[in-house]
Formats: C-alpha cells, sequence, structure tokens
C-alpha cells in the first residue's frame, strides 16, 4: 500500500489538525465540522493529483483555449456519520463525482474493549472500473475500512482504491495494508502512534462522531 501522510510537511493543514484536537475548540461542533471538512478539501486536491487527465477545448468571451482536466470516474464512499464533513470536503472538489454510504460501527458485546464491526445500511452506484475513494476521519484499527470494503465487494471492482483519513494509528496503516489490495493508496492528514485498550487513537481527539454531531446513546 502507498501512503502519503501529509503531516510530513508543515502547511495550513497543521492549523487545521490542532484545532480539531484541542479540547478547547473542540466546544464548537461547527468549527469542528468545518475543519474536518477543510482536511477533506486538501486531501482532496492530493488525490486529484494523481488522476488520469484529458485535453478538452474551451470557449472563453473573447477566444478558445486547451484545459487539462481529469477525466477519472470518481466514486465517493464514507462511513456515517462520522465520516459526512470529509465526505463534504472531499465532494466540494469532486463535485461530479457519484456517491456510495455506508453504516459500519463498533458493536461492544459483554467486554467494552471488544468490538465487532457491524454495516446495516449501504447505498453504492457500480463501481466497475472507476476510482473509489473510501472516506473515514479515524483509522483507529482498520477493520472499519476493511469491512467497508468487502460490502462493496458485490459492486464491481474498481479502477484504483484511494482511501481518505484525517488521523490514523500505526496499528490500523498495518491491519489496512496486510488485508486490502495492495495498490491501494492512503492518504493520511496525521499519523498517531498507539492505541489504547478500547482501541481509540492516542493522542487522537476522541469521538469524531460524537464531536461533530452530538453524543450518542449506547445500546
Amino acid at each position: 500500500m502507498q501512503i502519503h501522510n501529509l503531516s510530513k510537511e508543515n502547511s495550513v493543514l497543521n492549523q487545521f489538525i490542532a484545532e480539531i484536537r484541542d479540547v478547547s475548540v473542540q466546544t464548537d461542533s461547527m468549527r469542528f465540522r468545518r475543519n474536518i471538512e477543510r482536511i477533506g478539501e486538501i486531501l482532496g486536491y492530493e488525490i486529484s493529483k494523481t488522476l488520469d487527465f484529458e485535453t478538452k477545448t474551451i470557449t472563453t468571451p473573447l477566444a478558445t483555449i486547451e484545459a487539462t482536466v481529469p477525466k477519472n470516474d470518481v466514486v465517493l464512499c464514507s462511513i456515517l456519520r462520522a465520516g459526512v464533513p470529509l465526505h463534504n470536503g472531499l465532494l466540494n472538489y469532486f463535485d461530479q463525482s457519484e456517491n456510495a454510504f455506508i453504516s459500519a460501527y463498533r458493536h461492544h458485546k459483554d467486554n467494552p474493549e471488544s468490538f465487532e464491526i457491524v454495516v446495516e445500511y449501504l447505498a453504492c452506484p457500480d463501481l466497475t472500473g472507476k476510482t473509489l475513494i473510501l472516506a473515514d476521519p479515524m483509522l483507529a484499527t482498520g477493520q472499519s475500512l476493511v469491512a467497508t470494503f468487502k460490502a462493496l465487494e458485490p459492486f464491481g471492482t474498481p479502477k484504483s482504491i484511494h482511501i481518505a483519513a484525517v488521523i490514523g494509528a500505526e496499528a490500523g496503516v498495518d491491519f489496512l495494508e496486510n488485508n486490502l489490495p495492495k495498490d491501494t493508496t492512503l492518504w493520511i492528514a496525521a499519523l498517531d502512534k498507539t492505541l489504547n485498550s478500547k482501541g481509540y487513537i492516542v493522542p487522537g481527539l476522541g469521538d469524531a462522531g460524537d464531536l461533530a454531531f452530538g453524543e450518542k446513546l449506547q445500546h
């Protein structure tokens, strides 16, 4: 798997990452969502550099000019609910893409430190020969993304697979490398070293879904 860790170079992305981690800023859920969206835009811009391009003739009010534009058929797929702001950021740049949505969540049984990934809802177009971008803000154990990919398999084989994540753990990246196609590309804004006993990224930022949309009842 090819890994692009954007935190290796300083940019305005650093500010967005700092704010979504900061407990004194996290209380502003609207700002949290907007920062995740802006990170999605930056990830989308970086992904766009790897797409196929074609030349088109564009007519301006004064003349014609040749423009080089992407030609890939893109499908954006986000994992509900935390992935929605990240999806929106990617959609701002890939505005002509098709879209898929999936619910993949952790189901805790008797032990709060163990869980399985449950997929209940899925809406997806044909993926055959297309560029698939999987969006999940928190790449912790990697199990949700692998479960998502397996759920998408009946919808066709993509031409290429990209994963867009905000913060990840090294263990989760290793899990993806061992369980996804070798030509998958990961685009990540920050990479942390540790997972705690509950499978949360440390230092991470907490629960991205709760910070974006409010706390949920546990069942």
